[in-house]
């Protein structure tokens, strides 16, 4: 397991609804900010890679994953300096990897 629900719970103080909730937009909302990222990369719109790694970010954070947001922040970083493009095309797959498997863990745990 890659994510921890540690600060969810923190916030939610035993509210399961919530959880729920936060959980069901992290798998409505990263897995297709994660296929724009991609067609942003293939494009070469690095403004957009920039961005939607600045929108992934907080989402993976939520779910304790800090390797996940590294990466997250990393091509962030290089996206928004346009700078190590060979980097950001490197580092995507394994934010993609790493998100695949929280969904598909995400849809196990919570039965969805």
């Amino acid at each position: 397991m890659i994510y921890n629900l540690d600060k969810i719970n923190e916030m939610a103080d035993g509210d399961e609804e919530f959880i729920k909730s936060v959980v069901a937009v992290f798998l409505e909302e990263v897995p297709q900010d994660l296929e724009e990222l991609e067609r942003a990369l293939e494009v070469k719109n690095y403004e957009s890679v920039y961005k939607l790694a600045h929108k992934i970010k907080p989402n993976v954070d939520l779910l304790g994953m800090e390797q996940t947001r590294a990466v997250a922040l990393q091509i962030e970083t290089l996206g928004k300096k346009e700078e190590n493009k060979e980097e950001i095309h490197r580092l995507v797959p394994l934010l993609k990897k790493d998100v695949h498997q929280v969904v598909s863990e995400l849809k196990n745990d919570f039965k969805i």
